[in-house]
């Protein structure tokens, strides 16, 4: 079975948890934006569990007995919402995912795991595993969250 995420274990030196992740507020850039929706769908842990669960029941299970282990899920699904959201391409992917300190802190690597990097090919070959119809299934969860949060900032203003 294709592991969830490493981000719920003990955190390594290092380590960021996601909730700590500090996200400029006033930054109108779209990664930030996404990363900011992810934050809030890895913090709540109703919304978590209910992406978690579209994502297992989509992605195919990765077998430990062939080759070598895939993503986790949680790192497929930060960089198959980066290529959709900023409508990047696989050579923008492979950049960010190796280079920008938020995404990867967002994707559960510490500062001193600089080892850790992702061939291009990995990343095609993981992130193409989510299909068109899975990530709509995610949008929508996450647009109603939007709503709920939006709902919530209205009646506090009244």
């Amino acid at each position: 079975m294709r592991k969830l995420t490493n981000l719920g274990e003990q955190t390594k030196f290092g380590q960021v948890d996601i909730a700590d992740i500090q996200l400029d507020p006033r930054c109108r850039d779209d990664i930030t934006k996404m990363l900011r929706g992810l934050q809030h769908i890895y913090t709540t842990p109703k919304v978590r569990e209910y992406v978690f669960r579209i994502l297992e029941d989509e992605v195919p299970v990765a077998d430990a007995e062939n080759g070598r282990p895939g993503m986790d899920l949680w790192r497929i699904l930060v960089l198959a919402l980066l290529r959709v959201c900023c409508n990047c391409d696989w050579d923008r992917i492979h950049n960010l995912a190796n280079n920008h300190n938020r995404l990867r802190q967002m994707m559960g690597i510490d500062e001193w795991e600089r080892k850790t990097e992702f061939p291009l090919q990995t990343i095609k070959d993981n992130v193409s595993l989510l299909q068109a119809d899975t990530i709509n299934k995610i949008n929508a969860v996450v647009v109603g969250e939007g709503h709920k949060l939006v709902k919530k900032k209205l009646k506090t203003m009244d």
